[in-house]
């Protein structure tokens, strides 16, 4: 899999129908309508995600891993 960094994560979730609620600090709060699952991803200038947490976020967005 492709390290991703948070703007880029938040990028892809974008096009997948997440939206963002807001921004607390350095993290960024993603949700869907209708959904009550909500994304925290961290963003953080250019520094990739560690590859648990970018496996965790993709799978509580249900993007699958072959889509990154």
């Amino acid at each position: 899999m492709k390290a991703l960094s948070g703007g880029e994560l938040a990028k892809l979730v974008e096009r997948h129908g997440w939206r963002l609620l807001r921004i607390n600090g350095s993290h960024h709060i993603y949700g869907r309508p209708g959904s009550p699952v909500r994304l925290s991803i961290p963003v953080h200038g250019n520094k990739p995600l560690r590859i648990g947490l970018l496996r965790h976020l993709l799978k509580m967005a249900d993007i699958p891993e072959e889509r990154v």
